[in-house]
Parts: C-alpha cells; structure tokens; sequence
C-alpha cells in the first residue's frame, strides 16, 4: 500500500499545476456542482490516476478537481467510492491517504443521508459532531504503517470543533438553517427498514449514511482535521411511509445545495 500511495501521489504531484493545495474536500451525492466555484481549476478524471478506482455511482462524476476555492487551493473529489461497489477499505479510503501524502491537512467531507431525528426535514443541513461506524470492517484493519498513523488513533473529536463553530458563525450571519448530529455509516446498498430507522435512532443516531465515515477513520489516522456535513435528503422511521428512491435523494441535494455551497464557500475563505 506504501508503494501505491506514493506512486499515485507523485503521479499528482507532476501533474498538478501550480502550488499544491492544503484543503481537501469529498463532495458528495448532488454537491459536485462546487466544482463551478472554483477558479483556474484543472480536472483530472480518475481513469488516468494510477491505483484509483472507479465511481459507478449515479450522480458521482469521477474527476480530481484542482484550483483556487475563496482565494485557497483545493482540491476536490468529484465522486467518491463506497464500500457497496465492492471496494474494500483500503480502496474506499485511497485517495485520503493520496490527499496526505501531497500535503493536505484539512479535509471536508459531504454526504446525503436519511434523517431520524424527529426536529429534522427534507433539505436540512445537519453538521456532523460525531459518528458511529456501523460498517462490517474498519479501514485500519491489518497491518499498521507507522508512517501512516499511529496503530490505536483516538477518534475523540473526529470532527474539528473549531470548524464546526466557524460554520455556525457563518451560518448565524447569513440566516442559514443548521442542525447537528451523530451520522452513523452503514454498508447499503438498500435503503433502511423502518425498524432499521428507528434502531438507529434509539442507537444515538441523527442521520444515516452509506459512506464518509471510512474516510473520516483513515483522515484521523493521518492527522488530518475534518469538517463534515449531511443533506438530509428523506426521512425514516415506523411512521414514515414515503418510500426512498436514488433519484429523490439527489433531487432534495440538489435542493439544499445553494445552502451547501454558501456555507462551504465561507469557511473556506476563513479558514
């Protein structure tokens, strides 16, 4: 794995343009449109990065995008992999340890997800202050590399807390509707049962997912700061009877991500 990562991550290092950015940012389900805000940018599709897999997800583009976002240097993923496509973890998590090893620091993580909370509704923005790995593996199982992390990471404040408060002061001064939560990731691809829902819900869950936790795993592993979010795109539980489909979802994204873009925007430019 320690060949791949450095054999990907000079192939980048080559490729890309300019200075080489310190954000990073996984947009997720509907949120790829911040590709259009960002400036000078350069798009390197997946299929011509070496040890990179493939999106096969409607919705998810697949391309490196790399440019200046609020006057910063980003990098951005346009299109994630998920552990349902039959990537393993370590696949999952790649392009993270590719975004370490260029010297990213700071990671952003966006994701559409099921809301349980009963104060949420369709299109809610819900900030992300903690999360249960409901996943059948971890990304750090089997051998560690200490040049990666070290071999027990404490995932104490797996979401910055700064970060976060910086995003309600953006949120405060723009009359922007914020919610917090516990997201809780799961393997998917099904839509969950109302019992499900509802399970997770008594578990301590806000919102459900079928990504960004992996990712968020291995960004700690590495030392990296995370900030994330979650659409909330379709509510469930016992008394919910509406019956999720991929193509609402992406359609309550799309809704929420004017909000998204704003708020993203912002921070960065802060940060």
């Amino acid at each position: 794995m320690l060949e791949k990562i450095k054999q990907t991550a000079d192939f980048l290092r080559e490729r890309i343009n300019g200075e080489l950015p310190k954000l990073g940012i996984i947009m997720g389900t509907g949120l790829g449109a911040l590709s259009d805000l960002i400036d000078n940018k350069q798009i390197i599709p997946y299929s011509e990065i070496p040890n990179f897999p493939i999106s096969t997800v409607e919705g998810h583009s697949g391309n490196l995008i790399i440019g200046n976002l609020a006057g910063k240097r980003v990098l951005g993923m346009q299109g994630r992999f998920h552990y349902y496509e039959g990537y393993d973890m370590k696949q999952v998590t790649f392009p993270v340890r590719v975004m370490k090893a260029l010297g990213i620091d700071t990671l952003f993580v966006s994701n559409a997800a099921g809301g349980m909370n009963k104060n949420f509704q369709v299109g809610d923005v819900m900030i992300i202050t903690d999360h249960i790995n409901f996943f059948p593996e971890n990304p750090l199982r089997g051998k560690n590399h200490n040049e990666l992390g070290t071999r027990f990471p404490a995932m104490t404040e797996a979401y910055n807390k700064k970060l976060i408060q910086l995003a309600d002061s953006i949120a405060a001064e723009k009359g922007i509707r914020l919610v917090h939560g516990v997201y809780i990731g799961v393997t998917g691809p099904t839509f969950e049962t109302p019992a499900e829902y509802e399970a997770f819900r008594i578990m301590g869950a806000d919102a459900v997912g079928m990504s960004t936790v992996p990712e968020v795993i291995v960004a700690n592993h590495a030392g990296m700061t995370v900030f994330g979010i979650s659409v909330i795109t379709d509510l469930g539980g016992k008394e919910i009877t509406d019956v999720p489909t991929h193509e609402e979802v992406q359609k309550a994204a799309l809704t929420a991500q004017p909000t998204v873009l704003s708020l993203v925007h912002e921070m960065v430019a802060r940060c």
